[in-house]
Formats: structure tokens, C-alpha cells, sequence
């Protein structure tokens, strides 16, 4: 540490505020008083996006809805009757012979139109559902029903396939 005076600044580089204040003969500043946070913008109630109705959709979307309600219920009662369903599946695919495995065939088929019955519920309800969330529904009721016919055409094929005659006819090939 020296004695000696520390130069005077020429510019306030050594001066705290208040020298600043006095040297160029500026009032000190009140305290200022606390000032409210700012309140968020309120959006008014009318520029709330609504969501598209989407007309179309719904419309698609029932339609094929009642198209699937109304093959269900023709299906059920040939499948309810599988020996005429059988006799009917034997003679567009060209196989001689009668179908014998009668008990298996009502089992599977009360299977298959109970399948095929609540397939479509369960299409429908998940299309209700869909629809009313306003989100594109369309597309539920085809692969509701491409899923439920398959797993039917499952039930349908195992007393076929179970019944020794046919099997004789299609080996021979009719």
C-alpha cells in the first residue's frame, strides 16, 4: 500500500452511485414501490378452437355400421343351421358327398354367430366411442368386420375340416 492519493477520476470510474448522483446534481431516487405482477391475458371465451364435426364421417361411419347390422343378423340363422350352410359351402366348392359331423357343426356354428354378433357390438361400441371424441371413425367399422370375419371363418372351418366325408371328397376331388 502506497500514501500516495489515488488520482481523481476523470470519468467516475471510481465514484459509487450516489457520488455520481451528487456530481452531476441528480436527486437520490425515492424507493420505488412494488409494483403488481403483471396478470396474464384472458383469452375471451370465442376464440376457443372448435373441434370439426366432421358430417361426413359420421355419416360413412353409420352406414356402414347398419350395412354390418344387417348381414349379422342374415348371417346368424345359416349359421345357426350349419347342415345347410355346410350343404350350401360343399356345393359351390364343387365337393361331392353330405356332411355327417352335424353335432360339431352346431357347436361351431352357435359359436360362430354368437362371434359375429359380438364382433359388431364391440365394432360399434368402439365406433361410438370414437365418434363421440370427434376423431375420425370411419375406418372401425371395416376392420371390426375384416377381424370378426376371420375369426369366424375359423369356427366355420373346423367342423369342415372335422368331417371325415368331406374330407374324402376333396381328396378325391370330387
Amino acid at each position: 500500500m502506497s500514501d500516495e492519493p489515488r488520482p481523481r477520476p476523470q470519468y467516475g470510474e471510481y465514484a459509487t452511485p450516489e457520488e455520481q448522483r451528487a456530481a452531476i446534481r441528480q436527486p437520490t431516487p425515492e424507493p420505488a414501490a412494488p409494483v403488481d405482477p403483471p396478470h396474464p391475458p384472458t383469452a375471451p371465451a370465442t376464440t376457443v378452437a372448435a373441434r370439426p364435426t366432421r358430417m361426413a364421417d359420421r355419416v360413412i361411419t353409420l352406414a356402414l355400421l347398419a350395412y354390418g347390422l344387417f348381414t349379422v343378423i342374415g348371417a346368424i340363422p345359416q349359421l345357426v343351421d350349419y347342415g345347410s350352410f355346410a350343404k350350401t359351402w360343399m356345393e359351390v366348392a364343387g365337393v361331392s358327398g353330405e356332411f355327417t359331423n352335424t353335432d360339431q357343426g352346431a357347436l361351431w356354428g352357435g359359436i360362430g354367430a354368437t362371434v359375429f354378433a359380438v364382433g359388431w357390438l364391440l365394432t360399434a361400441i368402439l365406433s361410438w366411442w370414437s365418434l363421440s371424441r370427434g376423431r375420425l371413425s370411419w375406418w372401425i367399422p371395416p376392420v371390426g368386420a375384416i377381424v370378426t370375419f376371420l375369426i369366424v371363418s375359423v369356427c366355420l372351418v373346423v367342423p369342415l375340416f372335422g368331417d371325415a366325408d368331406l374330407l374324402r371328397g376333396i381328396a378325391l376331388g370330387s
